[in-house]
């Protein structure tokens, strides 16, 4: 597997692979690499002739007071993984060569609407940090298709709605959420979690779940999502959002909607842990 940081030599392999015919597949990251991302990388060996990964802790995606300096970068044990997996390249910018001019003079790319709901209320401008590192690695890696994991899936939908929008030719493919034995999302703030935060942070995917069940005799969805961020908050977490939404749309859902995923958010300790349920009544 070859490390690349630089645009040019980037460019001069994804060239000759082209030339060749092959497909490209591209796991965008922010490092620190758990079983789930190296799902999203085995799914795309499966999907393309050749995978590329790129590991970049996006400055623009973080607000004031939160954890750019202290993310974990994990990078010697990435690569490990990385060429275990078999992937062909992994690509390493640094900030100065993707925003030259500094964040303030950065041209951005925002996507209306779905960006300002949930995480982006709460964060703002962070979708659309997310929107333009994806917007600006989507144009260097020019890839037939890219991989994200499902448990962010507000920001699954940012990158679609943005693909779709800007009419990018790249198939989006949404992975399903890896879990711990217990029930908690994969994520790399979990290592933030002390041990006994680690013990309680199943307890959101378990009011998930209880959610779920109670979908399906009690339409009384603002009640519902109220007794669920009651439920988090008096075991330990303290509840950013909890919603019942359309499942496509991600607007809040009415009794009549059907296709609903349910996305929460919650501070556990250090940990912003965030985890959603797809819930189909139709069913």
């Amino acid at each position: 597997m070859q490390t690349i940081s630089d645009t040019h030599r980037l460019h001069q392999q994804l060239k000759q692979w082209r030339s060749q015919g092959q497909t490209i597949a591209f796991v965008p990251t922010m490092g620190n690499l758990h079983s789930g991302h190296l799902l999203l990388v085995k799914e795309a060996k499966q999907r393309a002739d050749r995978v590329v990964v790129s590991i970049f802790v996006n400055p623009m995606q973080f607000g004031a007071g939160e954890d750019l300096d202290a993310y974990p970068r994990t990078l010697e044990q990435d690569q490990a993984s990385l060429v275990e997996l078999g992937a062909d390249l992994l690509f390493t910018p640094t900030p100065d060569l993707l925003y030259p001019k500094g964040l303030e003079n950065q041209t951005f790319v925002e996507v209306p609407g779905i960006s300002m709901l949930y995480c982006g209320e709460s964060r703002p401008g962070h979708f659309r940090g997310v929107a333009t590192v994806v917007c600006k690695l989507f144009n260097l890696v020019q890839p037939d298709l890219a991989l994200f994991g499902m448990k962010d899936y507000q920001q699954l939908a940012v990158i679609r709605t943005m693909v779709r929008d800007l009419n990018m030719p790249i198939e989006i493919l949404g992975i399903e959420t890896v879990r711990n034995s217990d029930g908690l999302a994969l994520s790399s703030r979990n290592g933030y979690l002390s041990a006994n935060e680690r013990q309680l942070a199943p307890e959101l995917k378990r009011t998930l779940d209880w959610m779920a069940e109670k979908l399906r005799e009690d339409n009384d969805l603002r009640a519902l999502e109220q007794q669920a961020a009651d439920r988090l908050n008096s075991a330990g977490f303290s509840t950013d959002y909890i919603h019942i939404c359309h499942a496509h749309s991600l607007e809040k859902a009415g009794s009549d909607d059907k296709e609903l995923v349910i996305l929460a958010a919650a501070q556990l300790g250090r940990a912003r842990l965030i985890d959603n349920l797809r819930v189909d009544l139709a069913d």
